[in-house]
């Protein structure tokens, strides 16, 4: 693969800038590994579950605030 220009990289930073929201997630050791080896085993990123993990989540919790 060839490297990526400068330029890529700056249009990429800023795409992500202005489409995305970044936050720190804290688990307790050795919750990373379980959650990299689950994601390996399922073919899906660590991003793409958690952001399921979150969008199931408020979903359910929509009929305990209704």
């Amino acid at each position: 693969m060839p490297p990526v220009s400068k330029e890529h990289q700056e249009y990429t930073a800023k795409y992500v800038k202005e489409n995305y929201d970044e936050f720190k997630v804290r688990t307790p050791k050795g919750k990373k590994e379980q959650l990299q080896e689950h994601t390996a085993n399922t073919g899906e990123s660590m991003n793409a579950f958690i952001n399921r993990a979150i969008n199931e989540t408020m979903e359910r919790d929509k009929s305990l605030t209704t």
